[in-house]
């Protein structure tokens, strides 16, 4: 798979919902790629379809038209080829964080002590080895993201999928989450597909964002972020990130102010 050119791929992608009305287009002619190994976010505004593009993505929601590929293949349902971190912990509290881990290898061909060998690899290197028979409630939220990130790498994703993982956490927290992950991106090489309100959070941890519009979600534009790796938080105030963030600001208020219009512009017909 080394010589993919897109480790995701999606042409077209179109996504309806039944509703009582009629039906909900939460998608519509949604084109867009990742590269192996690049960490690529998506943005834009509450309720575009962000979240449901991902769940699409992880097989969770079937597409309703287009095309959908990882590594070449179509997505049918949910594999072990992507792995998934939501924002809520989805850890299992009647196990510790050694099991919790484990679990997700029960579909791998390995011994026990090889499971419990590869959990604790990952657990070390997310800074958790000594916190292997903790149990979930013991442990703070930025702990427990971080084993739910443990157990997603273990069973060697092709891609990780992120939706808004840090979104519960403090800002001290989440800036300490933010430069865990990338030094867990630079050292395992996964592709991530990371879904984020925060404009700041997108630029620092980003190769390229896609910026969605009001819905139907679709791309509105692809921006590059082309600040040097590796990447520290002096770089926030740079003039590189504060234009690129000017541009993704004006983008999204261009589609929140389409969307207000579009709204008063029904209401006033009924």
């Amino acid at each position: 798979m080394s010589g993919l050119t897109y480790k995701l791929l999606a042409r077209h992608a179109r996504k309806v919902f039944p509703s009582g009305s009629g039906q909900i287009i939460a998608i519509e002619d949604m084109s867009l790629h990742v590269r192996p190994h690049e960490l690529v976010s998506i943005v834009g505004t509450s309720g575009c379809g962000k979240s449901t593009f991902l769940n699409i993505v992880a097989g969770l929601i079937d597409l309703t038209s287009g095309e959908l590929l990882v590594d070449d293949h179509p997505i049918d349902g949910p594999g072990l080829d992507r792995g998934m971190v939501f924002q809520a912990y989805t850890l299992f509290p009647w196990l510790n964080v050694q099991r919790n881990v484990e679990f997700a290898l029960k579909k791998r061909p390995l011994s026990a002590a090889e499971r419990a060998a590869t959990a604790r690899r990952f657990l070390k290197l997310v800074g958790l080895e000594s916190f292997a028979q903790s149990y979930p409630v013991q442990l703070s939220g930025g702990m427990q993201q971080r084993v739910a990130i443990a157990r997603a790498l273990a069973y060697d994703p092709s891609i990780l999928l992120m939706d808004e993982p840090f979104g519960a956490l403090d800002a001290q927290t989440r800036e300490l989450m933010q430069e865990l992950l990338l030094q867990i991106w630079e050292t395992s090489g996964t592709t991530i597909l990371f879904i984020t309100h925060d404009i700041d959070e997108a630029i620092f941890l980003s190769d390229r964002i896609y910026v969605m519009t009001a819905r139907p979600g679709r791309i509105k534009a692809e921006v590059a972020v082309t600040l040097p790796r590796p990447r520290s938080y002096e770089m926030l105030t740079e003039p590189v990130f504060v234009d690129i963030k000017r541009r993704i600001l004006s983008l999204i208020r261009e589609e929140s102010l389409r969307s207000i219009a579009l709204t008063e512009h029904v209401e006033s017909l009924t």
